[in-house]
Order: structure tokens, then sequence, then C-alpha cells
């Protein structure tokens, strides 16, 4: 069984955590199920904390690239960027929810509390067992995830084990003024959603860097820079990737030829396709399509 996360043209996340009344969900995820062992790029406006209960995973979250060892955990703030994937069997725990949870907007406790680590430009947070309050805030993640699993009626007491961590957050991040860096992240970011989207929807035809960088009105460096500190690739290999992604799903959702496929997602040549698409999934394209047919899928 295979997983994949589901986005919208800008990366954002579609599928609702919780609901307008309690807008909280719990995920007992292992990320070695989801398609090529990985949570691909998205955002989503509420927060995540997530858990490497067992084995290690890698985040990519802002500009950096972060491995997680079992038993560290990573908070990931509103609207920022990210994926995770694994080299192994795992199971990492994680809750998302939305910041109106703890309050709502207009009151108090979200101005003094929320709002801040919201807009302090951290994009994310690191829990190392060996730090004593993010051993604490690790201890407390545990707790919760122990609520979802053996009590049926939880919410207060996972909401108060959410307070507990967010007081802990507000006592040690760095929270700063830091409008400057947050607007100068949320301008490349959507600089680099919307180069992402025109590959998107003209992957099919023969587009270039100079393309790509066109369509956010940057330069070609600058259109280098911005999908290097993003997601830590370049335009062009983004696009490859991009359509050898649309190569693999019609693989196993369509009955067309490899070569018919080569061509409507947007390869030179059908041999070019077939070094590429080797060279991604350690596989011929064939059996790619034999394989994903053998395994249900979700």
């Amino acid at each position: 069984m295979s997983y994949k996360i589901l986005t919208d043209d800008t990366l954002r996340e579609t599928m609702n955590h919780g609901d307008s009344r309690y807008p909280f969900a719990y995920y007992p995820e292992n990320i070695w199920q989801f398609d090529f062992h990985r949570i691909d790029w998205h955002w989503h406006y509420e927060l995540e904390l997530l858990y490497g209960a067992r084995g290690s995973v890698v985040c990519l979250a802002g500009t950096k690239r972060i491995e997680l060892r079992e038993g560290q955990g990573i908070f990931i703030n509103s609207g920022v960027l990210h994926r995770y994937e694994v080299s192994e069997d795992t199971f990492s725990p994680n809750i998302v929810f939305s910041p109106t949870l703890l309050a709502a907007e207009n009151t108090l406790i979200y101005s003094k509390y929320i709002r801040p680590v919201i807009n302090s430009g951290i994009p994310y947070q690191v829990l190392d067992p060996y730090i004593s309050w993010q051993k604490e805030i690790l201890e407390i993640l545990e707790q919760v995830f122990a609520i979802q699993e053996t009590e049926e009626k939880n919410e207060l007491r996972t909401l108060q084990r959410l307070f507990e961590i967010w007081e802990l957050f507000t006592l040690h991040l760095d929270l700063r003024s830091d409008s400057l860096k947050k607007r100068g992240m949320n301008h490349k970011q959507a600089k680099l959603q919307t180069m992402m989207q025109y590959i998107h929807d003209h992957y099919r035809e023969e587009i270039t860097l100079e393309m790509i960088a066109g369509s956010a009105a940057v330069s070609k460096s600058s259109a280098l820079h911005i999908f290097q500190s993003g997601i830590r690739t370049s335009p062009v290999a983004y696009l490859i990737s991009y359509r050898l992604s649309q190569a693999a799903e019609q693989l196993y959702t369509t009955q067309k030829s490899v070569s018919a496929i080569a061509e409507e997602t947007g390869f030179a040549s059908t041999g070019y396709f077939c070094r590429k698409f080797r060279q991604h999934y350690h596989m011929s394209a064939n059996e790619y399509r034999k394989t994903k047919l053998s395994l249900p899928h979700v």
C-alpha cells in the first residue's frame, strides 16, 4: 500500500486537518509507505509537530536539510514549505493543528502568545531530547499521541497538553522582531511557487530556464537561487522531475505506450526519457508499471 500527499497549484496541502469545530489531526505515519518513501513538498497554515519514534527522518524546511535522529522531533511553523524523506522503515507520529485551536485571532492570548511565534520568521525548531526544555516538549508530545490512541473523549486533555507545549515555546524561542526576514522569505516563496506553477502548466511544451524565470519576472540567476534555497534543486532539474512524476502516474493509470507517454510529458525522445526515468526511479518504465500495478493504492 502506498500514499501520496495532495496539494494545490501553490503546493498548499489540500487535506483538512480536523474540521472548523476542532482543527486538530493526529497521524501515526510510516513515511516509508508513501510514494518514493517521502512526503513531498507542501505547506499549510496549520502548525505541525513530528516525532521520530523509530528510524531517522530527513526534513527539508525553509532553506535547510535537517537529519532527525530517532528520538528527535521537529516543529514546523505556519506557512513553511517542507518535505520529509526516509531511507528505511520508520514510525513518525505527528500532529497538525490550527493556531486558532489555542485561541481565536481577536483575543489577547492569540496576539500575546501565538502570533509572535507565527510571525517570528522561525521556519522550524528541532526538538532534541538532550536539551531539557525540548525533552519536556517531546515527552508531552508523546502524551498527546497516547491520548489520541487510548481515549475517546480526548479533546480537553489534548488541548491542555498543547498549551503546555506552547508555553515552553514562548519561554524559549527567540521571538525578537524579524518581520523583514519574514517578508523576504514569503516573497521568495511566492516567486518559487509562481515558477513551479508555470512548470506545472507548461511541462508538456519545450520550455527554457529563461522562460521559467520570466514567469516570475526574475533573472535566470535569481531563479536558480530561489529554487536552490527553496527546494534544493535547479529549475530545470525540477522540470525534469515533474515530467517524470507525470509520466509515472500515466504508466499505472493508462495503457499508453512508453513512447507515447514520453512525448506527452515533454521529453524530446523516448531514449532520453528512459535514461532519466531509470536514473530517478532506479528501474525501467516498464518495470515501474508492473510494480505499481501489482500493489493496492489509496
